[in-house]
């Protein structure tokens, strides 16, 4: 090696390699902050045809600004089955495309801006100072945490840059030597550039950083297309080593999304390097033989993504079939699969890469649990009234159980996604869940005991008298409504609702403490024995928490999104709101005079 190149060159290179992965991975934190992984979850949702599936995995991919995170986020879904293999084919292709935006914007470092201060003004080594420094200024200075990301988006860009700088600098005493020159014609052998360049990019798990350095490289002027395109396409197939990372330990169909990654670039590079061997070697076309520049790099990058897309695309299912013979499905798939059968979807270790996803599945998976406690409170508060059924009774404790199980998974992943860098809105939606999610499972807990309240009716052969249930039927539609508003204002986070249960609330607890009168009236009277004076008392009981529960719910939903204090909030409104005292009366009128009646 030259003189000229000392073990500083290097020591430089390796630096700026460090800043443009850290840039990197600062720029791509602020922009998935900023989308509040809105985009991401779009991918679940818009995957409907092939080219919207396409254009949306380009737009992730720029957005969060690596291809790589974004199929480990498709293997995720998948694995959750909240996405099917096939969904995700098309997407892959449109990741690819995105990925290529950095080398694009890489590129506006080697534009020839001699003379010309508008040109020069472009280059990124002019601007991104000033970037870095409005950057640091709004991570200090603003308060918004949007704001915060912006500047943590533009201190990544700087350093990114920074980076990229280094490198060339690093290696800009290589142009003069006639030794790195010589070295450079072993990469005119085409298979050794794909395995460098695959190599490579295995090891740093980054195509953009492999280009970068790949366009520090070129300023030698001692890199010409035909060496460079086969590099390419190495890294290309090299930036499927993080897919295939996150693919252990997943089920067979995930597998097959990192399989299906590395098959579409494998079999891109075996396509297009024979034909690229034909128009250099045979037909001899001169442009192969000519210095790469950072245009020409970005370009090949893009049109070996464009070219793989446009001749893979068609064969998509024939993929799917071939990702199924590669990753056979095991003889032990059924076993695993009862085994699995717990698992709640969504919640994939993979996503704690992307917090603001690993919260959005969360509350997906929320929302479910939400839904599976008012089916069960609805059954056993229809099962008080209704003659007894086994199957309904076996249904309600088959729900809490599953009910617990979501608890618990639930409650160990948000802990988890709490640990990471999650956003202001996202640590909101965090609290809510962990508060919201111990009631949702205290609430099928009653539920149980209701049921159990009925069977013990059934197995001793008493039941209420028909007064009695005129009072629990009435009571338990009281309840239904406080349940069905509390789920509601918790899926559609709608605080008006919310606002609505706590009014409701004290008028079951009115109601209960009528009923408790009542029941005491009969047993003075001998109208009702003691034994189901026990049994009625327990339900009463058992009614109350589940309202409590349904004001607990609402009131965290108040206290996080209003940022309040509840118990403030709730002494003010019932001592001097006048809509509270409103709906109270409404509720009051309501339920009493159908006790009456």
């Amino acid at each position: 090696m030259d003189e000229s190149f000392s073990i500083f060159n290097l020591f430089s290179m390796m630096g700026g390699l460090a800043f443009f992965l850290y840039g990197m991975n600062v720029m791509s934190t602020g922009l998935e902050k900023l989308t509040g992984g809105k985009l991401e979850i779009a991918l679940k949702k818009m995957t409907s045809t092939k080219i919207m599936s396409i254009i949306l995995g380009m737009v992730v991919t720029v957005a969060v600004q690596s291809s790589s995170a974004v199929t480990v986020m498709l293997v995720g879904f998948v694995n959750s089955g909240i996405m099917t293999l096939e969904q995700t084919v098309a997407v892959c292709f449109g990741a690819d495309i995105g990925t290529t935006f950095t080398a694009w914007i890489l590129c506006l470092g080697g534009l020839d801006a001699k003379g010309n201060f508008f040109l020069q003004l472009l280059k990124p080594k002019s601007f991104s100072p000033l970037l870095a420094l409005v950057g640091i200024i709004m991570v200090m200075m603003c308060k918004k945490n949007k704001h915060k990301d912006i500047g943590r988006i533009f201190l990544g860009f700087a350093v990114l840059m920074t980076g990229m700088t280094l490198m060339s600098d690093a290696v800009t005493p290589l142009a003069e030597s006639e030794e790195f020159r010589e070295k450079l014609t072993a990469f005119k052998n085409p298979v050794l550039g794909v395995l460098v360049g695959a190599g490579f990019t295995g090891i740093i798990q980054s195509s953009a950083a492999s280009i970068g350095i790949l366009l520090a490289f070129s300023t030698t002027g001692g890199l010409t297309y035909g060496m460079a395109l086969p590099i390419i396409m190495g890294l290309n197939i090299g930036t499927c080593v993080t897919a295939l990372i996150s693919s252990i330990g997943v089920n067979k169909d995930a597998k097959r999304v990192a399989c299906i990654h590395i098959m579409v670039k494998v079999i891109g590079a075996c396509v297009m390097l024979p034909i690229v061997l034909i128009l250099e070697e045979v037909i001899g076309l001169s442009i192969f033989h000519e210095t790469v520049g950072f245009v020409g790099i970005a370009a090949m990058h893009t049109l070996f993504n464009l070219a793989n897309t446009i001749m893979l695309l068609p064969f998509t299912n024939q993929l799917v079939k071939l990702s199924r013979i590669i990753v056979k499905d095991s003889k032990n798939s059924d076993k695993e699969e009862t085994t699995n059968q717990y698992q709640i979807k969504g919640l994939d270790i993979r996503f704690l890469k992307t917090p603001s996803v690993a919260v959005e599945t969360c509350r997906s998976a929320t929302i479910e649990m939400a839904n599976l406690t008012r089916d069960a409170i609805n059954s056993a508060l229809h099962a008080l009234t209704a003659p007894y059924d086994e199957n309904v009774a076996a249904d309600v404790i088959e729900k809490e159980n599953t009910i617990d199980k979501y608890e618990d998974q639930i409650n160990s992943y948000l802990v988890k996604v709490a640990k990471s860098s999650v956003t202001g809105a996202d640590s909101r939606k965090v609290s809510k869940m962990m508060h919201c999610v111990g009631n949702f499972e205290r609430i099928s807990d009653h539920a149980v005991n209701l049921i159990e309240s009925v069977q013990e009716c059934h197995e001793k052969g008493i039941q209420f008298s028909p007064e009695c249930i005129h009072e629990l039927t009435v009571i338990t539609q009281a309840i239904s409504e406080n349940i069905d508003k509390a789920v509601d204002s918790y899926i559609t986070n709608d605080l008006a609702i919310a606002h609505k249960v706590e009014p409701l609330e004290e008028v079951v607890d009115n109601l209960s403490t009528e009923l408790k009168n009542r029941h005491i009236r009969r047993l003075q009277n001998d109208e009702c024995t003691v034994e189901l004076g026990y049994i009625f008392q327990d339900v009463l009981t058992n009614l109350e928490r589940i309202s409590d529960h349904c004001s607990n719910i609402a009131g965290c939903l108040i206290e996080t999104d209003e940022k309040t204090n509840l118990h403030a909030y709730l002494h003010d409104i019932k001592e001097n709101d006048e809509e509270f005292r409103s709906q109270f009366r409404q509720y009051t009128d309501t339920y009493f005079s159908k006790l009456s009646n």
